[in-house]
């Protein structure tokens, strides 16, 4: 048996469709209630990066035939002893060595651009949720990386809406909100909100619980948040945006995003939700989930599952969520190696 590791060419449009494949076939075996592999997502990921980043792309072959592949991102604007990995291999082509040889070409790769860390994700089931294979997370303890943040995705099933429940949510909501107010768009953000948002994305990074994970500060501003914006059109998501603005200051302090992918209607991400540590305490995150949930159903009437990943130790937000439905589906591990 022979395996051969070559980088991935975006103007190789048949290995594209190779790589495809083994996404989409690795997808439909491994979560079987995920929304289908997107090509436009896929596409768009390696063809339009996120500004800042630089990806790194690899397609193994077992005697000659497609096996799996490898996807890294360098972040080039902070992070920049850090990277992030994908090593997917095809169901067909498991525990003959191929994920072994990728992780290989990914260290080398790795260490003569001068990384020291690198960063994965693996599933794993949750007591009473449905069987997920623990094989990604054997893997990655294998390689000498260890668990460095544990989250759960949670799925709300719209069809199943406590609409009494989320009407008092909001009015609980709004109680505490005084001097504030909501405002909802689509897609880009508007000019006059860019600032607020690029401050308020950046705080991500550092508001966000990340364990054991050594992340530095994201800088965020408008030519990133912009450069953003361009890559999530091109993948085909479809954004849905609700903040909320303090009236005595006209700044946005809390700001909470939802999105529908190219392929299918019926499922969405609930992305981020932040709030300004300066306006804590009113319920803003709140009122902008609840505000933005109607703000994404009034347009997508299609939608009937949306995931969200938290870190198991972010209670507060965990709070919120299963407030308003979501429910636990699978446990995700970020694995961190250092090289």
């Amino acid at each position: 048996m022979s395996i051969t590791i070559a980088p991935l060419d975006a103007a190789d449009q048949a290995a594209i469709d190779e790589v495809y494949r083994i996404g989409a076939a690795a997808n439909e075996a491994d979560l079987p209630d995920f929304p289908p592999f997107c090509r436009r997502h896929f596409e768009a990921a390696l063809r339009h990066p996120m500004p800042g980043s630089l990806p790194l792309w690899a397609l193994a072959r077992v005697d000659g035939g497609p096996a799996g592949y490898l996807a890294l991102d360098l972040p080039q604007l902070d992070n920049t002893e850090n990277a992030t990995a994908e090593i997917v291999v095809h169901p067909g082509c498991r525990r003959r060595g191929v994920g072994r040889a990728l992780h290989e070409h990914a260290v080398r790769l790795l260490r003569e651009r001068g990384r020291k860390r690198v960063l994965a994700m693996a599933v794993s089931a949750l007591p009473g949720g449905p069987a997920r294979s623990g094989a990604a997370g054997a893997f990655a303890a294998s390689t000498g990386a260890r668990p460095a943040l544990a989250e759960v995705r949670r799925r709300l099933d719209t069809t199943r809406l406590d609409d009494e429940g989320l009407a008092a949510s909001l009015a609980e909501a709004r109680s505490r909100a005084a001097g504030y107010r909501t405002v909802r768009w689509q897609g880009h953000t508007p000019e006059e909100y860019v600032a607020d948002i690029a401050y308020l994305d950046g705080r991500l990074s550092t508001d966000a619980p990340l364990g054991d994970v050594q992340w530095e500060p994201e800088r965020v501003d408008a030519d990133r948040l912009r450069g953003a914006d361009r890559a999530l059109a091109a993948r085909g998501r479809r954004r849905y945006h609700t903040a909320v603005r303090h009236e005595a200051s006209g700044r946005l302090v809390a700001w909470s995003l939802l999105d529908v992918g190219a392929t299918v209607d019926w499922h969405a991400f609930q992305q981020i939700t932040i709030v300004d540590p300066e306006h804590r305490g009113h319920r803003l995150g709140l009122l902008s989930k609840v505000e933005n949930l109607r703000h994404l159903l009034a347009h997508e009437p299609a939608v009937r599952a949306i995931d969200t990943f938290n870190a198991a130790e972010n209670a507060h937000m965990v709070r919120i969520n299963e407030q308003l439905g979501f429910r636990p589906i699978d446990g995700w591990t970020d694995w961190q190696l250092t090289i």
